[in-house]
């Protein structure tokens, strides 16, 4: 018997344990690692804030989201130890792999910021990348009088780098339907030059942002926050005050890559760009938020990404040589509030271009303009999630980003 092993049970995770279930031969094991039982829908957490979504809508089990022949172990994982090919569980077992995916995703680091998990933490300064926070958000807003809300990245790479002006759209949407947008100032400071990382897409979100008066302090690369005082602090000496913070902190990878040695000093997997190979062990493969690629750290690049794995890992196994078949791919539906929303596809040579998706004639959704079909599509992707995207179905979406539809 070989045994393939995955670390992480979130969206890559599972999703790559439930299509090679089917599709490896009965003298392969799959065991996926995992510290809890708890999956998160992520996307999700952004609409908790706003009273969009319930709890429960956001959360499930995990062991019931993979195919039987998928071995589950809701363990802690001390570290992998390459040399030998064993992964050593919390309890100092070991676990031999002949082939490990490492699946072990992002973790937002707040208290790394001088300041920030202090004083005003989860009562005037808030994160919403975790379930705790956009619980404690959504609970602040309910007796939010007004005033300077700021949300600020504090450092990319991020989760899903488009959250935060889906946030901030959101933001602008909740208040006007309360009656009070004119009470409250929204801005959004941000290390990034403008809106985004990509130019005609920094131009388009930034124009969105401007006609809501949400106003941008770019090039603000935090240093500090001072809870007492509420503001935060650039390096440059730059200070922005609040009366209620939004902070995206910094993010980095699991603690387990960087017991094992396998990670960068920010605990990112150095990964083949286009074959998802670990360039120090080739009997790993990486996939999603904790790879170090220069791609988005979203839900569609792990789909997109998991497409390539699996062929690679047939191919591994198989002795042939890898795909080099992924290319950065990331599309991203960004929800604009009052029923619209936008849609931007890439890949790491091409940015953001207006157009059709997926169909270039008819769409139904618009590349870099508002519409109600790309609000649709941010709903509908909730559904995909749970009953596509998780047990690694097949979507008629092309890995590759294609040019059909898109006017250069």
């Amino acid at each position: 018997m070989k045994h393939l092993v995955i670390l992480g049970a979130g969206t890559a995770g599972t999703m790559m344990a439930n299509k090679l279930a089917r599709a490896l031969a009965a003298d392969w094991s799959i065991t996926v690692l995992d510290r809890n039982d708890v999956h998160v829908y992520q996307p999700g957490l952004l609409f908790l804030p706003f009273w969009l979504y319930r709890e429960e809508e956001l959360t499930r089990p995990r062991r019931p989201l993979f195919d039987p022949r998928v071995d589950v172990r809701l363990t802690e994982i001390d570290r992998v130890v390459t040399d030998r090919q064993v992964v050593r569980l919390g309890d100092g077992t070991e676990l031999p792999y002949d082939l490990l995916i490492v699946a072990t995703g992002s973790r937002i680091l707040p208290e790394q910021t001088p300041g920030l998990t202090g004083a005003g933490w989860r009562k005037t300064a808030f994160d919403f990348y975790t379930l705790d926070g956009a619980r404690a958000l959504r609970d602040a807003f309910c007796t939010f009088a007004g005033g300077r809300l700021v949300l600020n990245v504090a450092e990319m790479p991020i989760k899903c780098p488009v959250a935060p002006l889906e946030f901030l759209f959101l933001a602008d949407a909740f208040f006007q339907d309360r009656g009070m947008r004119d009470k409250v100032e929204i801005t959004y400071a941000t290390p990034l030059e403008g809106a985004f990382t990509k130019p005609r897409a920094s131009a388009a979100l930034g124009d969105q942002l401007a006609r809501r008066s949400i106003q941008v302090v770019g090039d603000f690369n935090l240093a500090e926050v001072d809870g007492e005082r509420q503001v935060i602090k650039g390096y440059d000496g730059r200070e922005v005050p609040y009366d209620l913070l939004v902070s995206i902190p910094l993010h980095g990878g699991s603690e387990v890559i960087a017991r094992s040695e396998l990670g960068d000093q920010n605990g990112w997997v150095p990964t083949d760009r286009n074959t998802l190979q670990s360039k120090a062990h080739p009997n790993i493969f990486v996939i999603g938020d904790a790879t170090d690629l220069p791609s988005s750290k979203a839900g569609s690049v792990a789909h997109f990404e998991g497409d390539v794995l699996f062929e690679n890992v047939l191919r591994f196994i198989g002795g042939r040589p890898l795909d080099p078949g992924f290319d950065g791919h990331a599309n991203c539906f960004i929800e604009t509030g009052h029923g619209k929303g936008m849609l931007i596809d890439f890949n790491y040579e091409t940015e953001p271009l207006p157009g059709r998706f997926p169909l270039p004639s008819i769409g139904p959704f618009t590349l870099l303009e508002e519409s109600e079909a790309n609000h649709w599509g941010k709903l509908a992707f909730k559904w995909l999630y749970w009953n596509a995207l998780v047990p690694g179905k097949e979507l008629p979406l092309d890995h590759r980003m294609l040019w059909a539809g898109k006017w250069a």
